[in-house]
């Protein structure tokens, strides 16, 4: 019964919350994450009579990344690679690793308080306040929907006892997962010199962390609500990721942005038979960037599909 009043407590206040939020832009997630490119480059999955049309039509004069990988899960064939295995900061890419050493060391109805370090986390952050608590679930949305930092900090410091003993965990999988060219030195995607990874370990993490059903299912949330259980305020998550809801069967995955990472994304694509992970590392332009990698891939694994035939 008191689950119950308070999953009622929970929407009715979150549906004032997500109101007010629209109209004041009080209660809204703040990201340092959102930028201001416009997406030019219209989404267009036509096939093309060949692979080697489909390949004429990404000769870019220069190649709008520092690192790119497109794959095709169902083959594990590599549609386009620039510089996939040279380390870079991975920025908020980091949480996808610290999405999964929570779900496999934390429990999602653990209850959290948040931290005074947790309160100060900086850049991308909900404004959380110390003392605030919240289900453990409800951090993880934070950290993957919109990528704030106070949720990921808090959120690893109660399942890794402090940062410190979490990025343990977390490198202690990545060499679990052989992942030999990833190295964290903190829990969120802050730059630092022996923070890093490469666009090859991010797909396999990725492909990885897809094949657990909250994470799947969290990464392709446009807006969900928090609460904390101890206070009557609501916090409302939008995604950080613009390809969802514009491009048909998008399934995430993660946004990431810092001033030496650069503008970074991480992209699931299933549609037509096809599926499609791709991985752009410091891209100036990364919506237009990957906008153009998945109608190539679409094109080339339909235009390969048909030789088949």
């Amino acid at each position: 019964m008191n689950r119950l009043r308070r999953t009622l407590s929970i929407g009715a206040f979150g549906i004032l919350a997500l109101l007010f939020g629209l109209w004041s832009g009080q209660a809204l997630a703040l990201d340092s994450d959102v930028d201001d490119e416009v997406i030019t480059v219209p989404f267009d999955p036509r096939p093309v009579p060949s692979a080697k049309q489909a390949n004429h039509s990404l000769r870019w004069r220069h190649v709008p990344a520092h690192s790119i990988l497109l794959k095709e899960l169902k083959t594990g064939t590599t549609l386009y690679q620039f510089e996939s295995e040279k380390r870079l900061s991975p920025a908020s890419l980091t949480k996808i690793m610290s999405a999964l050493v929570i779900l496999e060391y934390g429990h999602l109805d653990d209850e959290v308080t948040v931290s005074p370090k947790a309160a100060r986390a900086h850049k991308t952050h909900l404004r959380l306040r110390t003392g605030q608590i919240f289900r453990l679930e409800d951090l993880l949305k934070a950290m993957l929907i919109v990528s704030a930092n106070d949720a990921c900090l808090a959120a690893s410091e109660h399942v890794g006892g402090d940062e410190a003993r979490f990025v343990d965990l977390m490198n202690a999988k990545a060499a679990a997962l052989q992942l030999h060219n990833t190295h964290f030195s903190n829990a969120c995607g802050f730059d630092a010199p022996e923070h890093y990874s490469t666009a090859e370990d991010l797909a396999k993490l990725s492909e990885i962390a897809l094949h657990h059903p909250v994470f799947k299912e969290l990464v392709r949330e446009e807006r969900e609500i928090i609460m904390p259980i101890n206070e009557h305020r609501a916090y409302v998550l939008r995604t950080t990721n613009r390809l969802l809801g514009r491009i048909p069967g998008v399934q995430g995955v993660k946004t990431g942005f810092t001033s030496k990472a650069g503008r970074c994304l991480i992209a699931k694509v299933s549609q037509d038979g096809s599926d499609l992970l791709l991985v752009i590392l410091n891209s100036k332009r990364r919506w237009n960037t990957a906008t153009s990698l998945i109608n190539y891939g679409l094109r080339l694994s339909d235009s390969r599909a048909g030789l088949a035939r």
